[in-house]
């Protein structure tokens, strides 16, 4: 069987599959769970045993994953790297898709980091985009939140390098410009739409209950990642978010059941405490 496809390469790759179970089915269980078990499970969906093999390997070597040995068998437990990614996850996933009580007001970074270290320039990049920052000019970064950017920057040697400051817009400076300017909404629109089309309609009901739930939360997973969950009063009119966040709580709530009478069934397992 392939794996699930909308007909445009939207397929969330293995690690995202695999990350998604075991976020869903070994985080908080004190378990680990064997190699060939998983294999059989992401089998169901269009994930070959080879792939998954090398996906195991990878996440082990960036430390996600953990080999318990039990005999002849192969079992996989949680890092403690694992946990603090997969409960950041499962914070995301509760969370909304909109922020309905902003205060109105910013934070803005401006920075300036020496050609001679661009990697850690790079790696800034990439840390204020996951903490919901988006560029706004040259240097200045903006989040509609009050977060607090000074680990990140202690982590990377920058703090002389930045300032932070508490702001809000005024005259004639437009708040949902500012998000229109900083973050690619259309696109963001575009991936809700997307799913939207994908789940409705009993979407998928060639799958069994886990292979669902596993697929549904690593798609959920991947969209959220790229939402910064913005205010919704800096959003356009009838934001597609709120309807794919309805959907995906709806299925959600549908399958956990069974999903979880399958998994207890299909996954080997033994206690890791």
């Amino acid at each position: 069987m392939d794996a699930p496809d909308d007909g445009n390469g939207h397929v969330p790759r293995p690690e995202t599959l695999l990350l998604a179970l075991v976020g869903d089915q070994v985080l908080g269980h004190d378990v680990a769970v064997s190699t060939g078990s998983l294999i059989a499970v992401l089998n169901r969906l269009g994930v070959g045993e080879h792939a998954t093999r090398a996906t195991v390997a990878r996440m082990a070597r960036r430390d996600l994953l953990r080999s318990v040995r039990r005999g002849r068998e192969v079992f996989l437990g949680l890092t403690p790297r694992a946990v603090e990614v997969l409960r950041d996850g499962q914070r995301r996933l509760e969370a909304d898709v909109v922020d309905r009580d902003w205060d109105g007001r910013w934070t803005l970074l401006a920075f300036s980091v020496p050609e001679t270290r661009r990697a850690d320039r790079h790696a800034l990049r990439t840390r204020l985009g996951w903490e919901g920052f988006a560029p706004l000019r040259s240097g200045v970064w903006v989040s509609p939140w009050d977060t607090d950017v000074s680990p990140a920057l202690a982590e990377l040697d920058l703090l002389d390098h930045a300032e932070v400051f508490r702001a809000e817009a005024a005259l004639w400076t437009d708040p949902a410009r500012i998000a229109r300017e900083a973050w690619d909404l259309p696109t963001i629109a575009e991936g809700y739409r997307r799913f939207l089309d994908r789940w409705s309609d009993n979407a998928f009901r060639d799958l069994d209950e886990l292979s669902r739930r596993t697929l549904l939360t690593a798609e959920w997973l991947l969209l959220i990642r790229q939402d910064p969950r913005l205010p919704l009063a800096l959003l356009p009119p009838e934001w597609p978010g709120l309807r794919a966040q309805e959907l995906f709580r709806a299925l959600q709530s549908q399958l956990v059941g069974t999903a979880d009478e399958l998994a207890a069934a299909w996954l080997a397992t033994i206690p890791d405490p």
